[in-house]
């Protein structure tokens, strides 16, 4: 759909809509639906919920679970799993803040060099 020359964006566009059922995607992953209720009860992967009430995926959220499920063949629990992606997220965050720390780091001695070049003429 066309909105003034522009793509209007679609839901299944967002990787981060929440789209998906629980047996949609226990059949896309091949798990059982407890297993999922079982994440979200454990808050390993928490969906959405619709207005019903009734737990929704999101593509992003689906990818979570397809590691929740390599690690649980590793034999991990779910509260070391939900444990690593907790450090997970806190190292992303971590390496979030050292990017803009360098980033401004950067513009603080490109405006340094400026001032020097200025005062030397």
């Amino acid at each position: 759909m066309h909105d003034g020359g522009i793509m209007s964006s679609l839901p299944i566009d967002d990787s981060q809509a929440a789209l998906y059922t629980v047996g949609q995607v226990a059949a896309m992953l091949s798990v059982q639906q407890a297993f999922l209720r079982r994440l979200d009860e454990h808050e390993v992967v928490s969906p959405r919920r619709s207005p019903g009430g009734q737990r929704r995926y999101s593509r992003h959220e689906i990818t979570l679970v397809q590691y929740v499920v390599r690690l649980t063949d590793q034999g991990m629990t779910l509260s070391a799993i939900r444990r690593i992606l907790e450090l997970e997220s806190e190292l992303r965050a971590a390496h979030r803040r050292i990017a803009e720390l360098e980033a401004e780091l950067g513009r603080t001695r490109e405006h340094g060099q400026a001032s020097r070049r200025r005062s030397t003429r």
